[in-house]
């Protein structure tokens, strides 16, 4: 079994997650110097209990966790739910707060919405083309739109369109007609400008505007976007050495442990190692799909390419 486990392991993944852990671990422990490391423990414990629950669910059978989805997916469901009964953190109900101890339902329900819609497109099209069955369709719509409605309530909107990316690449590789991806991509090009226009909130709206043009409000929503572009040119080829980046130590950069990690990592070791991130995405990207393309059943391509979309966000 473990002989089985290593031959199938792909080692280009494992290299690149590896690579990529341990210069987030040094960005951070340089970024949390001046909180006494706090995040940098935080992180270091979940990196722990993560590798510890890879360990146990790598001799696991996905066809096993399939089965058992439909409960994961209720569980997520109701902490789903259930959060937005809390209070706001930063406007929005996203967080269970247990003593010193919090975490998002968002995120933490994300392989189990996974699994169970990859689980539920096997199930309900027994053939390739069934997935074109308007019934079909709507079923497996109503299952990713659903947390999708009530994590755009808390409203985390971020986490949000990370669940619609998910769908979609789910549903493009289950062999939906070019008419629904042609009819889609013509309502979100309707929808867009009404949304933008007369129905997102003032905040939403003002938020667009400022990450496509931060100087409309240097001192306010584009600060931090202004800051976090000049930690990267300061940075320059080789950067500024480790704890020596101004716009990093001195309080300019916020949150500089975790939106603006990349910008600190920049200013403190330069555009070459912020080059080295990007190639070591690309690659984990491309084998992530590499994955789920040479799948040998429909159920593994599913859960593979929708674990593939954590990528491409993280990327973001």
């Amino acid at each position: 079994m473990n002989k089985k486990i290593f031959n199938k392991t792909q080692w280009e993944i494992l290299i690149c997650t590896v690579l990529l852990t341990i210069i987030g671990f040094i960005g951070l422990f340089s970024t949390s110097k001046n909180s006494g490391y706090e995040e940098f423990t935080k992180q270091l414990i979940w990196f722990v209990i993560s590798v510890i629950i890879m360990i146990i669910f790598i001799k696991v059978d996905y066809n096993t966790l399939a089965k058992i989805s439909p409960y994961l997916y209720g569980t997520a469901i109701l902490m789903l739910i259930g959060v937005l009964f809390t209070s706001a953190i930063n406007g929005a109900k996203s967080w269970f707060a247990i003593g010193s101890f919090s975490f998002q339902p968002g995120e933490f329900s994300k392989v189990f919405v996974i699994l169970f819609l990859s689980y539920s497109v096997t199930r309900i099209c027994k053939h390739r083309d069934d997935i074109n069955k308007p019934l079909n369709l709507l079923k497996i719509l109503a299952i990713g739109l659903f947390p999708v409605f009530l994590i755009a309530l808390e409203p985390d909107l971020g986490t949000a369109i990370a669940y619609v990316v998910a769908l979609v690449l789910i549903l493009f590789v289950s062999g939906i007609n070019k008419k629904y991806i042609i009819s889609a991509i013509l309502l979100i090009i309707i929808i867009i400008p009404i949304l933008y226009f007369f129905l997102l909130p003032e905040h939403a709206v003002n938020r667009i505007n400022v990450y496509l043009n931060p100087n409309l409000d240097p001192r306010g929503i584009g600060y931090n976007i202004i800051q976090s572009k000049i930690a990267v040119g300061a940075g320059k080829l080789f950067g500024m050495g480790f704890g020596n980046g101004t716009q990093t130590q001195l309080g300019y950069l916020y949150p500089k442990t975790t939106d603006f990690i990349f910008s600190a990592i920049g200013e403190e070791f330069g555009f070459f190692v912020c080059g080295i991130i990007v190639a070591l995405y690309v690659m984990l990207l491309t084998k992530a799909i590499g994955v789920a393309k040479n799948s040998q059943d429909d159920l593994g391509g599913f859960i593979a390419i929708g674990i593939v979309r954590n990528t491409i966000i993280s990327c973001n």
